[in-house]
């Protein structure tokens, strides 16, 4: 009988747990209501890799343009908020070979800096100093396969995504990956896995 009653109050009890309100959930982050035209800086490219800057930042300006949420404007041109990113990092590697050594499938990362500054106070609302993008893709030369600059494509449409989805729905919708120092120390560029 003991046992009967204590099942019947661990059931409750899971049922009481997972009813709503029951869980947490961080008050959402919202943007400064006065706040309502933003502007995309050019990206600044911190690698070898030349022109990332130039496709990434049409990818990016084009996603916000889709959201619709905010009017995007010139920084210039009453812009009350300004994304500015930073590509720190680009990272290409082979991680599978077939037999006779040839690289058959890739890993990419791209890590960048993100800022969303408000122009009126010159004060970030948020930053983002590890957003990473990570792409595993097979060889051009086997079937389905893509080849390093589709792949980027593929990263920059994820990152585009997470930069406006971060700023639109705020703090907790995308988070960057957790390294030290990077927020201390702006020249600290490399980021090891």
């Amino acid at each position: 009988m003991k046992k009967l009653a204590v099942l019947i109050l661990a059931v409750a009890g899971f049922i009481a747990c997972g009813s709503e309100g029951a869980y947490y959930k961080p008050q959402a982050q919202i943007m400064p209501q006065h706040i309502r035209k933003i502007a995309v800086r050019q990206i600044l490219n911190k690698t070898e890799v030349f022109a990332l800057e130039d496709k990434f930042y049409d990818e990016l300006y084009d996603e916000f343009l889709r959201n619709g949420s905010y009017q995007i404007v010139p920084e210039n041109d009453g812009a009350e908020g300004v994304v500015v990113t930073t590509i720190s990092r680009y990272l290409n590697v082979p991680i599978q070979y077939d037999s006779q050594l040839i690289p058959t499938v890739y890993r990419m990362n791209i890590w960048l800096d993100v800022v969303f500054m408000d122009k009126t106070t010159n004060a970030p609302v948020w930053r983002e100093p590890a957003f990473m993008g990570t792409q595993i893709y097979a060889a051009s030369t086997l079937p389905g396969g893509m080849t390093e600059v589709q792949a980027r494509d593929v990263v920059f449409e994820q990152l585009s995504r997470d930069i406006v989805k971060r700023t639109v729905d705020g703090f907790g919708s995308v988070w960057s990956e957790n390294k030290k120092k990077v927020m201390n120390n702006p020249e600290y560029t490399t980021i090891t896995e």
